[in-house]
């Protein structure tokens, strides 16, 4: 009997190809989307889950209070903490640390590259980590000064097919970390996975860190900021009994505070909250989103929500075509039951087919998602047993959904009224569908509005006036090299002379770079030495007119002022009102101490956007020094920018030859902060079109469903004299109801929704009314023309052919 149903089943989707067709694709389409989004989010959750002991790891999180008690969290921290934990308690088995992320020049041969991804890390490392050691002993790799661990395609780029182990690379400064030297390969391992909160390209050992600055590293050292602090807990570890440890081990190690929890304190989170849950600042590597993880999830609910939508309005078009067969069924002894299973096998038929051809999508698609989102998403993927398990389940659920519907109501017929001719649909089925048309609409109109918000916002971020000069700065990467900041005069002096350069600045930060705190002392409003840690640039005394900061209280460094090397700070609004001067002007003059300097305030620049724009800005001094500058940057002329730069490089190189010429736009290296965004705005405005997609193939069955229930109606207007004209606007004004029902319920929730997504930046739009008749327009737009055809096909049809009796 099931083989008969699915023979019956494949006749029937033979016979009407059409039909089939629209419901194969609108439904694999559905499936194939719900199966990428479910590809997106294992991957997101799947960080750093590859450790063997991924659940007895942890960190150490920072905190730092200022006068104010306003307490700041962030992951990097000092080291003596590290040596500590170890020798308080016995539960911490195995404690790694790591620097902060070294740029360092790195050369073999005629080879030369500036690693930017590297850290100084403990020889513990692969004790609490599982990377995998292809070459080398783990234990022993990481101990002696100037060792280096390469991965296997860093080893690649340097060796080539060569066995590395014992050969050398030379390694310049890594400033403030380490001294120039030889460094010696003691193991290879393959690539960090992908799916990390950290990764990197070489590990160097931290005790060539440790030989070049012993004293941090002691009891001394509980101030300085440059380490990540992880270990392995033992398996009966409880992290609620270590937290009422840490307040008397504060105390034991930092006898000097009154209070060792008032200045500074710690909490420990697992490394598997680390990529997705930490709010905590300087990460050691990129965080994810739980809320975008939400947001997709959602998205791919909808969309195969339209699809089941509209695989039932299509199927539930088609039942005056199968009322007939229905009733003659009926007539000769078919059950209710033999019928439903009949349509129900049709259904699942075809959502067998959407489903092989919803795989076919996933293969040929996966590698634009694994673009669009900037993950590493490999066919690998597509191996993983959940993933599938995930698939037939999702499959199975969409079927029996998507079919129960038209097999209920085509084997619920009466065979009587069918075969007299007088069988009409009832009004609860005409309201159903309808609702459903509402449905999906309300959820495509909702992504669309969505989508124009996401785009205004990513727009916004372009355009803001960030306070600075960003664009046609040429930033030159030298990473601190002593030559080039022993000779910053003569080599500035030097590309300034080009035609078409018409400055140059040098400092060890520009915006969208790396930038340190610092702890400085400055006279408050009511007359004490406040102790605060703003962030910090070190820059020259061309930067501020460089880059086009307004001063707006005194003045900004000048040469005409030989004291301001030494004696001088310029900060910024921010940093004014930390302070408690609400006028800027007031704080010019004041008396000020930071990392071995003293003198007073001399300037106010006007706050400028050096942060990312999904933070406010933050209290900024600018320190003159630029012995510590790591960039310059040449401000060029618009015109001939290739020729400019390529005789830029070419000074660069007689200048400096022993640097590679790296550079970048300021602009590029600011925007990237806002690759997540960028990668949210593609996929979520891909996964939209997508479902709006899906509901016009559901709004043209529902369409061709009422074409086909006023026939006659449309006969007998055509014959009383109604225009083709009429006739469009009778048929196609239902549907323009049911939008408008969709867009009044769609509005208020997609501001809700939306409104909390731009919660996420400090400078963020607000959605206008014009954004949603925008979504409305279009969705209308796009209906009409998915209707335009079918109505067309019923208006101009032979009234003789509607009205004849058969």
């Amino acid at each position: 009997m099931i083989q008969n149903y699915i023979k019956i089943a494949w006749r029937n989707i033979l016979k009407t190809k059409g039909y089939s067709t629209i419901n194969i694709i609108g439904l694999a389409i559905g499936l194939a989307c719900s199966l990428l989004i479910v590809i997106y989010v294992k991957n997101e959750l799947s960080y750093d889950k590859y450790h063997l002991n991924k659940d007895r790891i942890y960190r150490i999180v920072h905190g730092y209070k200022d006068v104010s008690s306003t307490e700041q969290h962030q992951i990097w921290g000092n080291a003596p903490i590290g040596d500590a934990l170890q020798a308080d308690f016995p539960e911490v088995e195995k404690v790694v640390q790591f620097s902060g992320q070294t740029s360092i020049l790195l050369k073999q041969g005629d080879k030369r590259f500036q690693e930017e991804n590297v850290f100084f890390m403990d020889s513990t490392a692969f004790d609490v980590f599982s990377w995998q050691i292809l070459a080398g002993d783990p234990h022993k790799a990481l101990k002696n000064p100037y060792s280096v661990v390469l991965t296997e395609s860093t080893a690649k780029k340097y060796f080539g097919d060569q066995n590395p182990i014992g050969k050398t690379l030379e390694g310049g400064l890594a400033a403030g970390r380490a001294d120039a030297g030889l460094y010696t390969v003691t193991a290879v391992m393959a690539d960090v996975p992908a799916n990390s909160h950290f990764t990197f390209d070489a590990l160097l050992s931290m005790s060539t860190f440790r030989k070049a600055r012993p004293e941090i590293f002691g009891k001394e050292g509980w101030d300085y900021v440059d380490f990540y602090t992880y270990f392995l807990a033992s398996k009966d570890f409880d992290i609620s009994k270590f937290d009422q440890k840490i307040p008397d081990f504060l105390k034991r190690h930092i006898p000097t505070a009154e209070n060792a929890s008032s200045r500074y304190n710690f909490h420990l989170e697992p490394m598997l909250l680390a990529y997705m849950h930490s709010s905590a600042d300087r990460q050691p590597g990129s965080t994810g989103s739980y809320q975008n993880l939400y947001i997709f999830t959602i998205i791919g609910a909808f969309i195969l929500l339209i699809a089941c939508v509209n695989f039932m309005n299509l199927a539930t078009s088609r039942s005056m075509e199968r009322a007939k067969e229905v009733g003659v069924r009926k007539t000769i002894g078919a059950s209710k039951s033999n019928l439903i299973l009949q349509f129900m096998s049709e259904s699942l038929l075809l959502v067998f087919i959407s489903s092989i051809l919803a795989i076919g999508l996933v293969i040929a698609f996966l590698p634009f998602l694994g673009a669009f989102s900037g993950k590493h998403l490999n066919y690998s993927s597509l191996q993983d047993g959940t993933t599938w398990t995930i698939f037939i389940l999702t499959t199975l659920f969409t079927g029996i959904l998507a079919a129960s519907y038209p097999a209920l109501v085509l084997a619920n017929f009466k065979p009587i009224k069918i075969l007299k001719g007088s069988y009409s649909n009832s009004k609860s089925g005409t309201f159903l569908r309808r609702g459903l048309v509402v449905l999906q609409f309300c959820l495509s109109i909702a992504l669309i509005a969505g989508t124009v918000i996401v785009f205004s916002q990513m727009n916004q971020l372009q355009q803001q006036d960030l306070g600075f000069n960003k664009e046609l700065r040429l930033v030159i990467d030298y990473n601190f090299d002593e030559k080039v900041n022993q000779n910053l005069e003569a080599i500035k002096s030097t590309l300034a002379k080009d035609k078409d350069v018409l400055s140059v600045t040098a400092s060890r930060t520009v915006p969208g770079t790396f930038f340190p705190n610092a702890g400085t002392e400055i006279m408050s409003a009511n007359g004490t030495m406040a102790p605060f840690a703003p962030f910090l640039y070190e820059i020259d005394i061309d930067f501020i007119p460089n880059i086009g900061l307004k001063v707006v209280a005194g003045r900004a460094y000048s040469r005409d002022f030989p004291a301001d090397t030494l004696h001088s700070l310029v900060i910024n609004e921010s940093a004014a009102k930390l302070w408690g001067y609400t006028d800027p002007k007031d704080i010019i003059g004041k008396q000020f101490r930071q990392w071995g300097r003293e003198g007073t305030v001399i300037g106010v620049v006007k706050d400028f956007n050096y942060l990312s724009l999904h933070r406010k800005i933050e209290p900024l001094a600018l320190r003159l020094d630029p012995g510590s500058s790591r960039y310059l940057t040449v401000n060029i002329q618009h015109v001939n920018q290739p020729a400019t730069i390529a005789r830029i490089g070419k000074s660069w190189n007689e200048l400096v030859p022993s640097r590679p010429f790296l550079y970048s736009f300021l602009d590029d290296n600011f925007n990237r902060q806002y690759e997540a965004d960028f990668n949210f705005r593609r996929l979520f405005s891909a996964f939209s079109g997508l479902a709006l997609f899906i509901a016009c193939l559901g709004l043209l069955g529902l369409v061709t469903y009422t074409a086909q229930q006023r026939t006659k109606e449309i006969g007998v207007r055509k014959v009383l004299g109604a225009s083709i004209y009429n006739l469009v606007v009778m048929l196609s004004s239902d549907f323009i109801k049911l939008l408008i029902i969709a867009l009044l319920i769609a509005t208020p929730l997609s501001w809700v929704a939306m409104n909390k997504w731009l919660n996420n930046f400090a400078y963020h739009i607000e959605p206008q009314w014009w954004m949603f008749a925008f979504a409305g327009f279009t969705a209308v737009v796009i209906a009409l023309i998915t209707v335009s055809f079918q109505t067309l096909k019923a208006a101009r049809a032979n009234p003789v052919d509607s009205l004849r009796d058969e």
